[in-house]
């Protein structure tokens, strides 16, 4: 897929069809997120796969669990250490969720409701944090990017005009 039609493309997925995600594209995925930059390159995350009785757990602290329940793979950004770990975990994130969608994988973000829960469940250490969880599947119902062209999908997109957004100074 082109880069700018999966970036313009590229919406939030919250269900999923069960299909398991093929083991390389799980790989792919996650190596998107290994070797994303990061400030110093401290590359301040680690990224846990969760399987799916750690989902059950996690699940119950989350914004929204069904995102969780019904995805095929889940992963779970953590971060530790100084400096900033909440960005350079971002740019990983991101960087999976684009990888997967060049898949056709669709994914969402969610973020812990009680974090000390979600870090009990994943045995988080000390100085640890979960960053994000990110789930990911197939779409329901299937995805097709191609069907408009980027230029299409920015003007479809609910966001502010380019005049509240961009200013030159």
């Amino acid at each position: 897929m082109e880069t700018y039609l999966a970036l313009a493309s590229l919406r939030a997925r919250r269900r999923y069809a069960g299909r398991p995600v093929p083991e390389e594209v799980v790989e792919r995925i996650l190596d998107a997120g290994r070797v994303s930059g990061s400030s110093r390159n401290r590359q301040p995350w680690s990224f846990l796969v969760l399987s799916p009785g750690t989902v059950a757990r996690v699940a119950e602290a989350v914004w929204e669990p069904a995102n969780l329940r019904g995805a095929a793979l889940v992963v779970a950004v953590v971060t530790g250490g100084k400096g900033p770990v909440s960005f350079d975990a971002g740019r990983a994130a991101e960087n999976m969720m684009l990888a997967a969608w060049d898949a056709g994988v669709g994914s969402c973000p969610n973020g812990p409701r009680d974090a000390g829960a979600v870090a009990a469940a994943l045995g988080l250490a000390e100085g640890e944090e979960v960053a994000t969880i990110i789930s990911f599947g197939y779409p329901e119902g299937g995805a097709d990017p191609g069907r408009r062209s980027p230029e299409e999908w920015v003007a479809r997109a609910d966001r502010r005009p380019r005049d509240q957004v961009i200013r030159h100074v």
